[in-house]
This record gives structure tokens, C-alpha cells and sequence, in this order.
């Protein structure tokens, strides 16, 4: 079942890139490179189990596909979650994502991410040393980004994911679930577009 999400993800990219690439090399000699990076903060929950939040970076310009792909990192922890005050186990994410933006000139813009990186758990006591505590991530996602405008410069994403690496417990950390659901609010750092 994996592999067939896997292979579904990577058809329906490979799609995309062939049908943008043919305006993007069209017009990337003539038009002057304009880039876009956003910060913000990112809402996880995960499905049955922890909230985990934290800060998010998200970067595009109009040669790579006209502003459809995008490529960014997130640093999210129970920490800064359901850990807060309580004994819930803290438990760290690493993750680097590339994004395909569809309709990205549009205010509303569904989008497929796709992220890797790091979990690392800390069960806080050598009693649980024999558990994995670290696994590589792997996740695709799916989700609506709304832009508010040039003028109010702020966007917020809703997406759902699933984790192809998540944990069992006995393979890979029991705390890393498949399913997760995000919310993310950010803002440009800096925006050329609006000197278009």
C-alpha cells in the first residue's frame, strides 16, 4: 500500500514539472528572478496522541515553476505542545519539506508537500533505553493555503499528512503516529513581488 503512494505521489509531480516546465524555461530568460521567504509559526496534531508546535520557513521564487515549488524547514516539539506542564513525552521533529503550490498566483492554492528529516524522543528515564527514540521521517501531505493579499502579508495553511515511517514501538518509536493534521500562520521576511 505504501508503494503505491509513493508512486502515485512521484507520477503526479513528474506530471506537473513536464506541463510547468514548458512555460517556465519559456519565460525564465526574459523575466528577472524574484524571490519570496516566509516565517511563521505551525500547529501539528497527531491523531490520537501528541500537539506539537513550532516554528516554520517556507521559500519560492518565480524560476523554480512560477512560484509552484517550494522548499522550506520546520522545527516542532512537544515541547512547545501537549509536554508543556505535563508528563507527556517531549519529542522533537527536524523536517525539511518541498511543496508543489497549485494555482500559487491564486489566493486559494491546494498544495502536495512532501517532508523528510529526523524524530528524536527523550523518554527521560534509562529504564526505557532499550525503545528506538530516533527515526528517519518521511511524510507526504496535502492542503489549501490562503493568501490574504500583498497588503495584509499573511497566509495560513491547512493540510493532512501521513508519516510512511511511523513507529510501532517495536520498530521505530512508538510515539511517532502515521496521521497528523497542521495548521500554519506566516508572514514574509521579505517579498520581491511587490516590487513587480
Amino acid at each position: 500500500m505504501n508503494k503505491k503512494l509513493l508512486l502515485t505521489f512521484f507520477l503526479l509531480i513528474s506530471i506537473q514539472f513536464v506541463f510547468a516546465q514548458k512555460d517556465s524555461t519559456a519565460n525564465s530568460e526574459k523575466r528577472p528572478h524574484i524571490r519570496i521567504l516566509q516565517a511563521g509559526i505551525k500547529f501539528q496534531k497527531t491523531q490520537s496522541l501528541y500537539w506539537e508546535n513550532g516554528v516554520y520557513l517556507d521559500w519560492g521564487c518565480n524560476r523554480l515553476f512560477d512560484y509552484h515549488l517550494h522548499f522550506g524547514f520546520s522545527y516542532i516539539s512537544s515541547r512547545l505542545g501537549s509536554a508543556i506542564n505535563s508528563n507527556a513525552i517531549k519529542q522533537d521533529n527536524y523536517i525539511f519539506h518541498t511543496a508543489w503550490h497549485f494555482r500559487p498566483q491564486q489566493q486559494f492554492q491546494p498544495l502536495i508537500r512532501m517532508n523528510t528529516g529526523y524524530f528524536h524522543a527523550d523518554y527521560e528515564s534509562e529504564i526505557f533505553d532499550v525503545l528506538d527514540n530516533t527515526a528517519f521521517i518521511f511524510s507526504i501531505e496535502l492542503g489549501l493555503v490562503y493568501e490574504f493579499n500583498l497588503k495584509v502579508p499573511f497566509s495560513a495553511g491547512l493540510s493532512v499528512g501521513y508519516t510512511l515511517t511511523a513507529g510501532t514501538g517495536v520498530s521505530g518509536p512508538g510515539t511517532l503516529y502515521p496521521i497528523f493534521y497542521q495548521l500554519s500562520v506566516y508572514t514574509p521576511i521579505f517579498d520581491q513581488r511587490k516590487n513587480q
